[in-house]
Formats: C-alpha cells, sequence, structure tokens
C-alpha cells in the first residue's frame, strides 16, 4: 500500500470503507504531518487536534457496525480561516478577529461535517483574504492549497474572490475550483466582496475535487444568492471524455504571455485535442479591462464590509486593520463617494456586463475556454510585497471569471524551471461537470499530480 499521506480521496474512502485503514490512524498521520511541518510552511492558524479525533472516533465505531457512509467521511479537511467554525478561532488572518471564536458553523463547514470529514484545521490567508500570495504559494488561499500539496490535508476549503483558489493551486501543483457564483452558499464565509466571492476548495485530483463539490453545492435558504437550480453528482459522467467537445483558445490571454508558460498551456491543449476534442480561436475582446475594473469594484465592495468591524460587538478596534486593509477601504470609500460614484463604480459595473457578455457570446460557439491561471511563474518570497499593483495584476488572467461569475476550474500541467503551471478550464454558468470531465481527461493523460514538492 502507498504511504498513507500520498493517498488520493477516492483510495482513502475505499480503504476505510473496506476496513484496511482505521479513521484514527488517518487523523493520527495527517495531524503529526500537519504538526511537524507548520513551524516551516505556517500553512495552519489553527490545528484542530481534539476535534479531528473525537471525530475520527465515531466514524471507526460506525464503520465497525457497518453503516454505509459519505465517500469524504473520515477524510482529513482544512478550512480556511474566513469560514465560521462553531466553537474553534475564526481569524480571517486579521488582527481585528485575532480571538474570534464564533457559535454557529457556515454553510459549507455544516455539509463537510455532515458528510462525516474530520478537520485538520484553520488554513492560513492574506488577511481578509485581500492578496495574491500568501507569501509564495499564491494568494489569499494559500495555507489551504499549502496543506494539501504537503500532505497535512488531503482536501481544503477556500475562497475565490478573483483568483485565490486558483492562483494558489496553480503555484502548489494541486486542483482548485471556483465554482460558479451562487453554487455554494457564501453564508458563515466572512465577505471581502459580496458580488465576486465564491466558495471552492482544494484537492489532489479532479475526481477528488468533484467528491467535494458533490456535498458542498446546492441552495441555502441563509444565502439569497445562492442559486436553487439543483446541482449536478459531478463524479457520475467524470470519465466520459472530451471526444467532439468543443475548446476555444481566447487570443487575449496568450498575446503578451510569458513564451514558456505560453508553449506548456498550448502543449496540454494539443494533448486533449488528440483525446478527441475540436479547437477553435475565439476572442474575449474586454479582457483588457478586467483588472481595472476589478479594482474598482471589488475595493468599494471591500470597504462596505469592513464598515462592520467597529471594535462595538466583536473584535479589535479598527486601529488594527493593516496597510492592504486600509488601502482598499481608502480606494472603495472615494469610488463610492459623492460625485464619483457614477464615474467610477458605475462605469466598472457597466463594463462588468461587457465582460460577462464576451463569455456568453463565446459559449455559444465553445463548450469551455482553456487560458493561463498566472502571467508569471511562482515568485520569491517578498518578491512583490512592497508593490500592490504587481500584486494586483498577478490576477490578470483570473478576475474575469469572477466579473462573469462563471466557473473555472485549475488543474496542474507542468513544471518551469522546477516550478509548477496550472491551467484554467472555464465554462458556462453551472458546466462545473465538464469542466471536471475536461480536466479528468487530461489529468489521467499526464498524471502532473504525481510530482509532490520537495520539502527540505
Amino acid at each position: 500500500m502507498k504511504n498513507i499521506l500520498d493517498l488520493t480521496i477516492r483510495e482513502t474512502s475505499d480503504l476505510l470503507s473496506s476496513k484496511q485503514i482505521k479513521a484514527q490512524e488517518l487523523a493520527q498521520a495527517f495531524l503529526e504531518r500537519a504538526r511537524g511541518l507548520n513551524k516551516k510552511l505556517n500553512s495552519f492558524i489553527t490545528i484542530c487536534d481534539d476535534a479531528a479525533f473525537d471525530q475520527a472516533k465515531k466514524l471507526d465505531e460506525l464503520i465497525a457496525n457497518g453503516q454505509k457512509l459519505n465517500p469524504l467521511a473520515g477524510i482529513p479537511v482544512g478550512i480556511k480561516d474566513i469560514f465560521s467554525t462553531k466553537g474553534i478561532k475564526t481569524t480571517a488572518g486579521s488582527k481585528v478577529l485575532e480571538n474570534y471564536i464564533p457559535v454557529y458553523d457556515a454553510t459549507s463547514v455544516d455539509r463537510l461535517k455532515d458528510a462525516g470529514v474530520s478537520i485538520a484545521g484553520k488554513t492560513n490567508l492574506d488577511a481578509w483574504a485581500h492578496g495574491s500570495s500568501g507569501e509564495v504559494p499564491g494568494g489569499s488561499s494559500s495555507g489551504s492549497a499549502v496543506s494539501v500539496a504537503s500532505g497535512s490535508s488531503l482536501a481544503a476549503m477556500g475562497t475565490d474572490t478573483g483568483g485565490s483558489i486558483r492562483l494558489p493551486a496553480s503555484f502548489c501543483n494541486v486542483v482548485g475550483i471556483k465554482p460558479t457564483y451562487g453554487r455554494v452558499s457564501r453564508y458563515g464565509v466572512i465577505a471581502m466582496a459580496s458580488s465576486l466571492d465564491c466558495i471552492g476548495h482544494f484537492t489532489k485530483t479532479v475526481y477528488d475535487n468533484a467528491l467535494v463539490l458533490n456535498v458542498t453545492a446546492g441552495e441555502d435558504s441563509f444565502d439569497s444568492t445562492c442559486v436553487p437550480k439543483k446541482p449536478d453528482n459531478y463524479t457520475t459522467k467524470i470519465e466520459k471524455g472530451v471526444k467532439n467537445l468543443k475548446i476555444g483558445i481566447p487570443k487575449e490571454y496568450f498575446e503578451k504571455l510569458d513564451r514558456k508558460i505560453k508553449q506548456l498551456i498550448l502543449e496540454a491543449v494539443k494533448k486533449l485535442e488528440k483525446l478527441g476534442a475540436n479547437i477553435d480561436n475565439i476572442s474575449l475582446p474586454h479582457t483588457e479591462y478586467g483588472v481595472a475594473t476589478y479594482y474598482i469594484i471589488q475595493p468599494s465592495e471591500v470597504s462596505s464590509n469592513l464598515a462592520r468591524y467597529d471594535g462595538v460587538r466583536f473584535g479589535r478596534t479598527r486601529e488594527q486593520f493593516g496597510p492592504e486593509a486600509k488601502r482598499r477601504i481608502i480606494l472603495g470609500t472615494y469610488t463610492l463617494s459623492s460625485g464619483y460614484y457614477d464615474e467610477y463604480y458605475l462605469k466598472a459595473m457597466k463594463v462588468r456586463r461587457l465582460i460577462r457578455n464576451d463569455f456568453i457570446k463565446a459559449f455559444q460557439k465553445v463548450d469551455v475556454i482553456i487560458c493561463p491561471v498566472s502571467p508569471t511563474l511562482p515568485f520569491k518570497l517578498g518578491g512583490k510585497v512592497n508593490n500592490p499593483l504587481q500584486m494586483y495584476l498577478a490576477d490578470i488572467f483570473t478576475v474575469t471569471a469572477n466579473l462573469a461569475g462563471v466557473p473555472s476550474l485549475a488543474v496542474p500541467c507542468g513544471f518551469i524551471d522546477g516550478l509548477p503551471v496550472g491551467m484554467q478550464i472555464v465554462g458556462p454558468d453551472f458546466s462545473e461537470s465538464i469542466l471536471y470531465r475536461v480536466g479528468y481527461a487530461y489529468e489521467q493523460g499526464t498524471k502532473w499530480y504525481e510530482h509532490k514538492p520537495e520539502i527540505i
């Protein structure tokens, strides 16, 4: 048998249900790994030993009694520390909420608990989910991506407002999904920009990713933006392949792209073509306005959402906000102020509609779109920390999917100079099943997920 830390969710679930391993054995292995690496990787803010072992013990009893369980039962999962977790500290990576302990679970956490997962801990992030680096592994869901890549969890929850799942997934050689806006409930997740925030997750493989979405997707009466459309079973058609699927390549994403990254993405497209997909060149003409539009809308909504942290009801006072939070509050307050609302925010919302129309028009011609996740390779520690504009530009290929509300799946597609590169598979609203089909077909033909990082 493989090392227990190298297993996928699918493999682990089979071993648990066949009683070849125990849930307590699994929890112990992953918690020891998480604790052993945390001083070096800083992927967890809180590690939940007691809760994980209690859940594992209950699960072993159920398995011993022959009870049929969800495929996620017993699976060690990291939860980004922006999700409310009952009785477990939830900080949003900030000093304002440094000691905040919620009295309820976010809907997605509640659903994971119902499925029997073992919560390994709360993962690290850029404060308030503001940022694209997490200092090296990509942000803002940096700790979640690192926990999966390093073998400290088998899955991890994240949020994606402008690329915060896809960028870390790309930089850490794991799979990350940003579902359709409204596909997964935002209830209980500390809001960053409410019209852009999407709840997704990381896994080692595409199949595993589909298993998690099977649990978290669906209507929620606590979230009015959560769509009542019944979710698919995302694993049932995942092995169907890509024969006769139409894949679009948007010229705007490749015009000024790093030569080596461009070559790697186009090699991936050729692989899919060999598997039976049809390739077509398309245009998304308003792509160039994506970053500017995003960085008007997002800070505006950030400034509104952060206004509730006044130090009166809970948390600490506003003096504890960091430089990036202050920067976004100032930008957002300015764009929403009298005399500038029409000039900035309203105009940005009109451009957002044009960007969405680009995608709607493209999906009348193709089933999915393939493009890069990042314009650059993973950057060095401190490489962007003093240059906010360069940090914002790291999201140039990801923000448009959030502005349009469409789903996007990031999958590993190779290495350049030893550093991982990911590609995005973007589809129309609620097409996650097709994204998983394309991602699975490519993954099975390349097995990039088998490449593990060397942790010194």
